[in-house]
């Protein structure tokens, strides 16, 4: 009897262990994995050297409010901050009178004012917004041709008008993958490289495709002579420089140098939101720190389809790690701000003022801000 017990469970056993099996290798996930080859990491070493610099930072509380994604100062000379609920908040420097300016009903990830004094937002739910002064909200565009715009990230205003900016994913939109931290974890897990920078003229009402096969087309500053877009590639862990003259140039086609050269490559960690600063400076947000355990993953497919099989805590998100950095169109980094306790979640990027650095984050409860002594010469 014994005997037969210890048969039936071994049976039990086994069976368990192949329906586990079986989940693993083909269950359906929602991404095709395409393998990549992941650069050199060097770590934490110059001009990235470890340090504490982010450790000091001060918060400016915004009640129930959550994610203050990007910032910027207003024409009005207020500050402006996207959270998560849809709503941009509108506040004094140091964050009294604070308010609900507007509410996208979306999710606003990157903004800028025009010459007319109207909000440019790119919102990852509905595309490329002008809010106006009174609050009027319009949709200028959410589509090119017949593709429809998934995951507006990032916008910029040039002088004459034109609006550039970024659709991180043409794979994973942000309102149909569960959110826009969920949908670029997909979107990089996946490394499909649908990324892209589009143009939209104003006067003429069209979109235009200016560069693609980017992995995570993320953060977007314009050059001082607006010749040419600063880009962040997230799931590449690199910055480009592109003409503003391209047109359909496919990043992955080794593309002539004239058009599109890396600006910065092998970041410690994943690029997000890029803003100019004072002096020439570049402000980067690195959103997560890098991790071995994706890096590894890179030339293996199938390893990161059995990944999303398993409970969402098991995936490989990296750690909370505060980093901003600045750097220069040169290339060269000329500021490095860290907090290896991340206690200021996700730092996706800095608005610098005067006399301010203020830290943008996807998930933080507040504002994080720091005197801007760190960085003045």
């Amino acid at each position: 009897m014994l005997k037969k017990w210890i048969i039936r469970l071994l049976l039990l056993v086994i069976a368990l262990i192949a329906i586990l099996a079986a989940y693993l290798l083909l269950a359906p996930v929602p991404i095709n994995p395409v393998a990549w080859q992941a650069t050199p990491f060097a770590g934490y070493s110059p001009p990235h050297a470890r340090n504490e610099k982010l450790a000091a930072l001060k918060t400016i509380d915004i009640g129930e409010e959550t994610g203050p994604e990007h910032i910027a100062m207003g024409p009005d000379g207020k500050l402006y901050a996207a959270v998560t609920s849809g709503a941009i908040l509108r506040m004094q420097s140091d964050g009294s009178q604070r308010e609900v300016w507007v509410n996208t009903e979306g999710r606003v990830l990157g903004f800028m004012f025009d010459a007319a004094g109207n909000m440019i937002a790119a919102d990852a739910f509905r595309g490329i917004l002008s809010i106006s002064p009174d609050k009027q909200i319009t949709v200028l565009t959410d589509k090119i041709g017949d593709s429809p715009i998934l995951y507006a990230d990032a916008v910029v205003v040039a002088k004459s008008g034109k609006i550039y900016f970024t659709d991180a994913s043409q794979r994973f939109g942000a309102k149909e993958s569960g959110g826009t931290f969920h949908a670029s974890v997909l979107d990089i897990l996946e490394h499909s490289a649908t990324g892209r920078v589009l143009e939209y003229d104003p006067a003429t009402k069209q979109t235009r495709l200016i560069a693609d096969g980017l992995c995570f087309a993320n953060g977007l500053a314009l050059s001082a002579d607006e010749q040419s877009l600063i880009v962040a590639e997230t799931g590449e862990y690199r910055i480009w420089k592109i003409a503003i003259t391209a047109n359909s140039l496919h990043i992955k086609n080794k593309p002539d140098k004239k058009l599109a050269t890396i600006l910065l490559r092998d970041l410690p960690g994943y690029p997000d939101n890029l803003m100019r600063g004072r002096d020439g400076r570049i402000w980067l947000g690195l959103a997560k720190p890098r991790g071995a355990a994706i890096d590894n993953m890179a030339e293996k497919p199938w390893l990161r389809s059995i990944t999303l099989r398993l409970p969402r805590v098991l995936w490989p998100v990296p750690p909370a790690y505060g980093h901003v950095l600045a750097f220069n169109e040169a290339g060269k980094i000329v500021a490095d701000l860290q907090d290896p306790t991340g206690h200021y979640p996700e730092t996706t990027g800095v608005t610098e003022t005067e006399d301010r650095l203020y830290i943008q984050s996807l998930h933080a409860h507040g504002i994080g801000w720091l005197p801007n002594h760190l960085v003045k010469k």
